[in-house]
């Protein structure tokens, strides 16, 4: 398949973004890239310096809105995906209206409290609506258990599913770009097996 299709193809979609951090910034620019029509993302933060290490943003965007930031970033890399954003602070009842119409989201938080909301938001008011989520990001020198899993029939996971960030083992832009591309990878990989 030519890039040109697989363009065509991936543009008729619209795909759900839930954080716009490490995972989120960094998969919604490789979804961008390849050609995904619409991206809905979320998030209520804003861009620190200390997020430059591993976030797809630059130093004279720090103290800006996440979401303000990746869209602009989004738009100077591929003007014609359109980006609708979100600052606001997810919880159970705005995640079916802000995703309603996504045919797929991906989970890019950092609180497991968080993520396990968003799972059970999603599996309980979009049963049908495919989720990847990304678990197991800190450290370096761990490419070689970074994995793609499906749990059940909607419900996706990507990277090693143990490694817990901290001080002693921080997230790293190689390990979370990875898995933000994984996640991506996967997105592209289940949107073009849909016919539309």
């Amino acid at each position: 398949m030519k890039y040109s299709d697989i363009k065509e193809h991936l543009g008729k979609f619209k795909v759900g973004i839930a954080g716009a951090g490490g995972l989120g910034s960094n998969c919604a620019m490789a979804l961008a890239r390849c050609g995904v029509g619409k991206l809905i993302i979320c998030d209520n933060d804003v861009v620190e310096r200390t997020n430059l290490n591993r976030q797809y943003y630059f130093e004279k965007q720090a103290g800006k809105l996440k979401c303000e930031a990746l869209k602009e970033n989004i738009e100077l890399a591929c003007s014609d995906v359109i980006v609708e954003i979100h600052n606001i602070l997810l919880d159970p009842e705005n995640i079916p209206s802000v995703f309603s119409d996504c045919d797929i989201i991906v989970e890019a938080v950092d609180n497991s409290e968080t993520k396990e909301m968003i799972i059970k938001a999603v599996q309980a008011t979009m049963p049908a609506t495919p989720l990847i989520i990304g678990s197991g990001v800190a450290g370096w020198d761990n490419t070689g258990n970074l994995r793609s899993r499906k749990i059940d029939d909607t419900l996706y996971v990507c990277g090693d599913e143990e490694s817990e960030v901290s001080d002693d083992l921080p997230a790293l832009a190689p390990g979370v770009s990875i898995v933000a591309n994984m996640q991506a990878d996967l997105v592209i990989s289940l949107l073009l097996n849909i016919k539309r």
